[in-house]
Parts: C-alpha cells; sequence; structure tokens
C-alpha cells in the first residue's frame, strides 16, 4: 500500500483518556504535546549546561551556545537598537524554540511541531500581542500613528487602510510562513521516500531506478536543514522588525 505523505502530520493521542475537559471537549495528551516538551526540556538543558563561566577554554558546546547567544543579540541590536535588547529573553526564546522544533522535525518517526498551523498561528499572536503592548506602553494613543505614513494627504486615507490591513495579516503572514515551508519540504520528503520504496519493491530494473529519487532525497534533506535554520532567522527577525515599529513608530523607517 502507497504510503500517506500527509500521515505525519497526524496528531494523535498518546493516552486513552484525556486530561481535562474545556467546554465539554475533551484535552489529550498528544504526540505535538510530547515534542513541545521534549523540544523546551532539551533547548533549556543545552543551554544551561553547555556555560560554565568558570571555564576558560570554551568546548564546542559553551560555543554553541554562545555563538547562538551572541547571534540573535547582534540582529536585535541592529533591528531594533539599544531599546530592543531587553527583549532580548523573548526573542532569544523565540528563536531557539523555532529552530530546535524545525531540527527535532527532521529526525526520522519524529514530529514537526512547527508544521502545525495552530501552533505557528499562537506564536504569532503572541508576538503581535506584544508588538500591541509595547507600542500603547510607551507612547499611548499615540501607537495609531503607526498607521498613518508621511505621505501627501490626498493619498493619506487609502495608505492608513492598508497599513491597518497590513499590521492585522501580519499574524497570518508570519504563522503560514513557517508553517508552509515545514509542510511542504516534509511532504516532499515523504512523497519521495514513497517512490524509493514503491521502486525497491517492484524489483528488476525498477530496483535500480530507485536510486534516482533516494539521491533526490539526501539533497532535499541537506536542504531541508538551511530551510530549519533560515524560518527560524525570519520569524525572529521580523519579530524584532515589528518591535522597532512598536518602539520607534516611524523614526527609523
Amino acid at each position: 500500500m502507497a504510503l500517506n505523505p500527509m500521515e505525519q502530520f497526524t496528531i494523535k493521542p498518546l493516552i486513552a483518556e484525556p486530561l481535562f475537559a474545556i467546554a465539554g471537549h475533551p484535552i489529550y495528551f498528544t504526540n505535538q504535546a510530547l515534542l513541545m516538551i521534549l523540544v523546551v526540556a532539551a533547548s533549556s538543558l543545552f543551554l544551561t549546561l553547555a556555560v560554565k563561566p568558570g571555564r576558560l577554554v570554551p568546548n564546542r558546546a559553551q560555543s554553541m551556545a554562545e555563538v547562538s547567544y551572541e547571534f540573535v543579540a547582534n540582529m536585535i541590536h541592529s533591528a531594533t537598537g539599544e531599546d530592543g535588547l531587553k527583549f532580548f529573553p523573548f526573542v532569544f526564546t523565540l528563536f531557539m524554540f523555532v529552530l530546535c522544533s524545525n531540527f527535532f522535525g527532521m529526525i526520522p518517526g519524529s514530529f514537526t511541531v512547527t508544521s502545525q498551523i495552530a501552533v505557528t498561528l499562537a506564536l504569532a499572536c503572541l508576538v503581535m500581542g506584544i508588538v500591541i503592548v509595547t507600542g500603547f506602553a510607551k507612547h499611548g494613543f499615540r501607537f495609531f500613528m503607526l498607521f498613518v505614513p508621511k505621505a501627501p494627504i490626498y493619498i493619506l486615507p487609502l495608505l492608513v487602510v492598508i497599513e491597518v490591513i497590513s499590521f492585522c495579516s501580519r499574524p497570518i503572514s508570519l504563522s503560514v510562513r513557517l508553517f508552509a515551508n515545514m509542510l511542504a519540504g516534509h511532504t516532499l520528503l515523504a512523497v519521495f521516500a514513497g517512490f524509493v520504496v514503491s521502486l525497491g519493491a517492484a524489483g528488476g530494473l525498477f530496483t535500480g531506478l530507485a536510486i534516482a529519487p533516494l539521491l533526490l532525497i539526501v539533497g532535499i534533506l541537506l536542504l531541508e536543514f538551511l530551510v530549519a535554520f533560515l524560518q527560524a532567522y525570519v520569524f525572529a527577525i521580523l519579530t524584532c522588525i515589528y518591535l522597532n515599529e512598536a518602539l520607534h513608530l516611524h523614526d527609523h523607517h
């Protein structure tokens, strides 16, 4: 029977009985919840155990942790300036969660948390919520000036409408970008894996032809590791850009 490439994205309860119910809807402990717990635990343990302040010569693990710290700090500073560094814990946590979730999803038999639109949309809504709270906390009702660009008065009403629509669509674009990239890449890998299995099972000349999709899988897999990092970076840098707008409105545009 042919493999279903979408089966890898199925959320399955790991415990038969629901943990609790909300408004009559049972809430189960699923493979998605398990992987999110593993991602948080693994990344937290790595960053905690890898760094030892008293160590004169850092080992590879500490070097990786320090590089990730400096990478995110430089990204925030370049996008938002000194004011944005106070958001370092949030952006760093977001970046590491998305990055580790993407990499954990590359393990055969694992589950890709960021391939679920509910997860990416929740992260995007959290980002925009913090942006809005930051904007009102610093500027009050002047935060609405974010939707009023510098432009001639006769086209200003149209631009205000466009700016409002653009701002409201940010959670959707931010979440769909991450979700779609991870979904598409893993689906493509599963499709070519199905070709390898089918051609190998056919026997004869078809077994030799299975080498072609196998080589494609290797190439796509390497590309997926790059995409996994790039999508975490894009999610984090867009968060920094949105925070910069909340902090400085149009001053840094």
